[in-house]
């Protein structure tokens, strides 16, 4: 060792940048003694895998919490000590070990608040019990007297166990006498999933020091390796999340325990460039109907179980702006709009509008959304603002609010009077969808009866008035005769908020390889969307969503494609299921190597371009 600082730094200061980028990884510590503590064998394999160990102390305060994790890449659950189960809302039994009530809560707390943003998660031993007590699955208190169930699979939810299944004892040995980097027994890994792409083999030796397992991973989990006992071995996201719970120990198996650390930092480091990605850039998502849940009474500001979108959810997912659509159900003949609406829910979460709500009309109803939605902002000006630009998003971001952006869904809210597409783009509104599902006064729908064959000849007004007050002209919901016949007329080029490709589902509500081809012709765009009818017949992923937006891409090119989630209209897919996870696409992008330019296209960018060549006709 050479005593001299200067000489230490020397390496340092002979070189720029001075340290290479290394992701951080926080590292849960032990509690014994009232000393926070950790056994080197876990940062020295963090570092060693190419990452930066910081080590977290067991502090139950979340404002602390979330600053912490607001500057980490991935999270390391350290083993140690048994769960209490009374988090579980079971009593304890004889055979419980030891809880450490020191680490119990501030544990769970930042695994959920890790696991709503996306943050990659590696639990090890009683890291991975943590994982499943925090989100919904069961660990048994003891293997040697309770029973395991067994992990029931089908061919398209590979995996999680109920209580009810079939139950069998342990019957291997699970807390060695040998030291703690031998092996002792073997483990079964399956096929396809993370732990297995880790070690390029179905079967493993690995220590163990253990008396809980994990017994029921939840809905979230999925297994993915087991003793030969049946005993649960490692875990994963059932939710295309980089999520892995591990029951042994490979901190303590030197070399073989090391490429579960590589993947961790591996992770970390893709996690690191999403987070920095969207820092720089914008993004948009150009469809969602969570302003009918406002009327409801639900809070914006609060993180939301009835909505997909509130700012917890935005922060969360790193989403900085979305177009939230005033939805006007479409009445059949002999209906009244008023009639397809909740008057008494609307009056009862709303006592201040009386009797206004009594047979209201379509654009009064529209109002009312936007109305709604500017008190909302006006609550939260700090944090959120009503965009109607694209400078005004740009602006937005550079001020750190999120942006909401107007537009109507189904052009019944003109009340078949053209002074109304005035009054509304002098209100903000972005887009009008023409018609949503049944034919209007407008067009005819994708899901209607061919009323007009087309636009009607009001329908052929209202797209010219359109693009003379600079409201794009969006076709989500039209017919294909409608399609065509906006595409013609329109001096602007038209959008599609949010639609699909009819090339992989066949749906009338979604375009054809021929719309979209002369879409892009005219310089328009048309956004993937998350409703599941229109990716696919079976459950629809997030890897639906990629298929679909990668046949746009080559059927249109880069320079017309996007994202309309319809988040609270139905639309939600696994894996992309909120604005929590938003950055989960960015992350799958990047995997497929999209580069960062076409990513920002994606994401609002070519959108944006759009708006403003139609909005500029405003002032001429």
């Amino acid at each position: 060792m050479n005593y001299d600082l200067n000489a230490q730094l020397e390496p340092v200061y002979s070189r720029f940048p001075e340290a290479t980028t290394r992701p951080i990884i926080g590292i849960t510590s032990n509690f014994m003694n009232d000393d926070a503590c950790l056994r080197k064998f876990y940062y020295e394999q963090v570092a060693a895998a190419g990452a930066t160990p910081i080590i977290i102390p067991p502090i139950r305060n979340t404002d602390i919490i979330l600053n912490t994790l607001a500057q980490l890449d991935a999270l390391l659950l350290s083993g140690g000590g048994d769960i209490n189960p009374l988090w579980s809302g079971e009593e304890p039994i004889r055979e419980l070990h030891n809880i450490n009530s020191e680490r119990d809560l501030p544990e769970l707390l930042i695994t959920r608040l890790a696991f709503n943003q996306q943050i990659p998660i590696l639990g090890i031993c009683r890291g991975m019990q943590t994982l499943v007590t925090a989100l919904g699955g069961k660990v048994t208190q003891d293997i040697y007297i309770s029973h395991l169930p067994e992990t029931a699979q089908t061919p398209d939810r590979p995996s999680y166990t109920s209580p009810q299944n079939i139950q069998r004892p342990a019957t291997i040995k699970h807390s060695q006498d040998a030291p703690a980097n031998e092996s002792t027994h073997s483990v079964k890994l399956e096929k396809g999933s993370i732990i297995h792409s880790i070690y390029k083999t179905e079967r493993i030796f690995v220590n163990s020091f253990h008396h809980q397992a994990v017994s029921f991973p939840g809905e979230k989990f999925k297994t993915t390796a087991t003793a030969p006992d049946g005993v649960i071995e490692a875990i994963e996201s059932n939710e295309f999340k980089n999520i892995l719970g591990v029951q042994w120990h490979p901190e303590r198996m030197q070399r073989e325990g090391q490429p579960i650390f590589r993947w961790l930092a591996t992770q970390a480091a893709n996690f690191n460039e999403v987070k920095q990605l969207h820092k720089r850039m914008l993004t948009l998502d150009t469809h969602c109907d969570t302003p009918m849940f406002f009327p409801q009474g639900v809070k914006f500001n609060c993180r939301e179980s009835k909505t997909l979108y509130d700012l917890h959810k935005m922060t969360d997912g790193l989403q900085d702006a979305v177009t939230m659509a005033a939805y006007l159900p479409q009445p059949k003949l002999g209906e009244s709009f008023s009639s397809k609406i909740d008057i008494i829910g609307l009056k009862r979460n709303n006592p201040e509008l009386g009797d206004i709500l009594d047979n209201i009309s379509p654009a009064r109803y529209a109002n009312l959304v936007f109305d709604k939605i500017e008190k909302i902002v006006k609550d939260n000006q700090k944090y959120v603002s009503i965009a109607r630009t694209p400078a005004d998003l740009y602006e937005d971001k550079r001020k750190g609010r999120k942006s909401i952006m107007f537009a109507i869904e189904n052009g019944l809210a003109l009340e078949h009077n053209l002074s109304n597409v005035k009054q509304f783009a002098q209100r903000g509104v972005t887009y009008i969808t023409l018609c949503h599902n049944g034919d209007n006064d407008i067009c005819d729908s994708a899901r209607g009866s061919n009323m007009h064959g087309g636009l009607s000849a009001f329908g052929r007004e209202v797209v010219s008035e359109m693009n003379r007050n600079g409201i794009l002209v969006d076709l989500s919901h039209g017919a294909e005769s409608s399609f065509y016949d906006a595409l013609e007329l329109s001096s602007q080029p038209i959008v599609c908020s949010h639609s699909n490709c009819k090339a992989l589902c066949n749906h009338p509500r979604n375009l054809s390889d021929d719309q979209l081809r002369a879409l892009a012709k005219k310089g328009g765009v048309a956004h993937t969307t998350l409703y599941k009818g229109f990716l696919t017949a079976s459950e629809a992923t997030i890897l639906d969503v990629l298929a679909h937006l990668e046949h746009a891409i080559k059927i249109m090119g880069i320079d017309h494609v996007g994202i309309g989630t319809d988040f609270d209209g139905d639309g939600t897919v696994r894996g992309m299921s909120d604005a929590s996870e938003m950055l989960n696409f960015t992350l799958l992008l990047l995997k497929r190597r999209f580069n960062p330019r076409d990513i920002e296209k994606i994401w609002g960018g070519n959108w944006l371009r759009v708006m403003s060549q139609v909005q500029s006709v405003r002032n001429k």
